[in-house]
């Protein structure tokens, strides 16, 4: 899997985990010169509180587009760390 935006792959791996329809990518797989953190914060009643971070590419910015789960619940172990995308960033297969 891929996820690209405005032009650049910002993250591939073959080994993404899919949860409620998102790709999760295990955090070695992720184009960093690209992420900045970002204050947006959520919660999730059984995967735990979310951090996100935008999504920099050519001066553009994809305000808080990824978002992790540094410590889950125990539910969602298996996506600790692991980054998703929404808010027009494409994952789709390589």
């Amino acid at each position: 899997m891929k996820a690209s935006w405005n032009g650049a792959v910002i993250a591939r791996s073959d080994k993404t985990i899919v949860v409620e329809g998102n790709h999760y990518f295990p955090p070695d797989s992720i184009n960093s010169e690209y992420f900045t953190p970002s204050d947006f914060t959520s919660h999730c009643p059984w995967k735990g509180h979310a951090q996100y971070y935008s999504v920099v590419v050519d001066d553009k910015i994809n305000q808080a587009a990824a978002w992790c789960y540094p410590r889950t619940l125990d539910a969602a172990k298996e996506i600790e760390n692991y980054i998703a995308f929404w808010r027009g960033v494409d994952v789709e297969e390589s």
